[in-house]
């Protein structure tokens, strides 16, 4: 028999969303957090720029709705652009009262402000910072608040395997979700847990790319997992490619903060000449998918493993003060980066799209909501402007939570769920199959569907992952789950779930650059995908973002 929990609340992922999610229900709901490793292992962790906000009095909430539309080059949804840089202020000082304490400075009138940065493609400094380790400070602060909290109940060391949904009453939705199957890797048994509301909060699917700044339990569980249930996505074709990771064989996918090259940076080759002038009137200023791609022409086209970046020039203190954690980790790779250029890559980072929501976090099927890096809410469109991500996670959890309070059933009845069927797998002895999948699914995603494609790549890539799915399907209804097993399943559904949008957008746009399209139409579409066999890509891609996000 399958061993069953129950909560009012399940919360899959302990990032900023979940986290933040969790503490504005706490008071009225019995809340579970299923995270997939340590509590504080996941991208949120690792942010180091800040958070976007208007803090400025000559700063305007209107142009930061500016920047973010010019970012996400025609194609975001205004509404939610709106929505989100409209509660910015108030979202920040909620986290600020939870006990995160940004970086500050003097006023010049004997008091202190918040010292805000400035980021590529921000018109005003408004990046709210905790010194290059902004997301370190809001996981750590967040996760010591859950676990003050009794109601909030933390199971660590678990993944999602699939939701579980039944037929839905009173509703036009034609499913429900009533919770999930998870594995337990402390005991390696697989448990329900049922809950009147399960959120997705997993993060993105960087992890499907050979090279990634992103921890390894990016691997786009949530967006399959809700794929799967019958919930659209969108926009799946713009994934974000960090310009500067550090590129040393002993660095790991160590990221280096947009706030280098808002505080002065430089980009060079490799004989000290700069080259991003050529590319963009605002130099290393310009958005991130402009900044990648020149640093991936200059690679090709000098036969070049790295660029630099160069913020030597600098005062040593200042380089100290504003960058401690990078100036410790390249100096013990014997690189001091107030002397030299720091040698740089890009690396897939942040996925723009993902499962189709509205304000409110609401997906396709009922009870069911999705926040954070898996949801398109239409906010990023083709391109995420920097440091708009941590903010999206805090205004959509808020707004979820709201949402999802008023909807609580404060006396409800825990239903039964079937149990799990495992009477006909064995454990397997072929462990091999899963690494080399591992590595040449995201080795082909790296070549085929990376920075710069083309249709002949993309259908490639699609051939590939068809060969993929049909061996990991074959292996998955044989075999036990286990970490490894799962995370390839569902890096392998996202990864087509990539190259479909991809295949569908006869164009160039934003974070989506191919050579056989090189120009951008002159009408933004978003591109959905429905889960049903017989509705295409290019039928499904039409003009109804704002309509869809209602």
């Amino acid at each position: 028999m399958t061993k069953q929990h129950n909560c009012d609340v399940l919360i899959i992922g302990s990032g900023a969303a979940g986290l933040t999610l969790a503490l504005h229900l706490a008071k009225n709901a019995d809340v579970v957090i299923l995270s997939k490793g340590p509590l504080n292992e996941g991208s949120t962790f690792y942010a180091q720029g800040g958070v976007a906000a208007v803090f400025d009095e000559n700063d305007s909430i209107d142009a930061h709705v500016k920047d973010t539309l010019i970012a996400g080059a025609g194609l975001c949804d205004e509404s939610s652009v709106q929505y989100t840089a409209e509660n910015a202020k108030a979202c920040l000082e909620w986290l600020i009262n939870q006990g995160v304490a940004f970086d500050q400075e003097s006023d010049n009138k004997g008091g202190e402000r918040y010292h805000l940065t400035r980021e590529g493609g921000h018109s005003h400094r408004r990046i709210l910072h905790a010194a290059d380790a902004t997301g370190q400070a809001i996981q750590t602060t967040l996760a010591e608040q859950v676990k003050k909290h009794s109601r909030i109940r933390i199971f660590e060391r678990f993944n999602a395997i699939d939701l579980i949904c039944h037929n839905a009453e009173h509703t036009s939705q034609t499913k429900e979700c009533i919770g999930a199957y998870v594995w337990n890797r402390n005991s390696e048994k697989v448990e329900s847990i049922y809950a009147q509301k399960t959120i997705l909060a997993t993060g993105g699917a960087s992890k499907v790319y050979q090279y990634t700044s992103n921890p390894d339990v990016a691997s786009g569980d949530g967006i399959a997992m809700a794929w799967r249930a019958g919930c659209r996505v969108a926009n799946m074709e713009f994934n974000q490619f960090h310009p500067t990771c550090l590129f040393h064989p002993s660095a790991g996918t160590f990221l280096l903060t947009e706030a280098l090259r808002g505080e002065g940076a430089k980009l060079r080759r490799p004989d000290g000449s700069r080259f991003m002038p050529a590319f963009d009137e605002r130099a290393e200023l310009a958005p991130r998918d402009i900044v990648a791609r020149a640093i991936d022409y200059e690679m090709k086209r000098l036969g070049a493993d790295c660029m630099y970046l160069d913020i030597s020039h600098k005062p040593s203190d200042f380089i100290k003060q504003h960058f401690p954690n990078i100036y410790e980790k390249t100096l013990s790779l014997g690189i001091d980066i107030t002397k030299q250029p720091i040698p740089i890559v890009p690396a897939a980072h942040y996925t723009c799209g993902g499962v189709m929501v509205n304000h409110q976090g609401k997906t396709d099927v009922n009870q069911l909501y999705a926040i954070g890096e898996m949801s398109y809410t239409g906010l990023h469109g083709a391109n995420r402007l920097a440091s708009n991500s941590l903010l999206e996670c805090l205004v959509f959890a808020r707004a979820a939570a709201i949402e999802i309070s008023d909807t609580l059933k404060q006396k409800h009845r825990f239903q039964t769920l079937p149990d799990w069927d495992e009477s006909r797998v064995t454990d397997s002895d072929e462990e091999v199959v899963i690494q080399h999948n591992w590595h040449e699914l995201r080795l082909f995603m790296w070549d085929y569907v990376g920075i710069v494609r083309t249709t002949k790549r993309l259908a490639r890539a699609l051939h590939r992952v068809e060969l993929l799915q049909r061996e990991i399907d074959e292996y998955y209804r044989n075999f036990k789950v286990s970490n490894n097993l799962l995370e390839l399943r569902n890096l392998v559904q996202v990864a087509e779930l990539i190259i479909r949008c991809a295949m569908a957008r006869k164009e160039s746009r934003g974070l989506h650059y191919t050579l056989d399209y090189p120009e951008m139409l002159p009408q933004a579409l978003p591109t959905i995908l429905t889960p049903d066999p017989l509705c295409s890509a290019e039928e499904t891609m039409s003009n109804v973002a704002a309509e869809s996000l209602k």
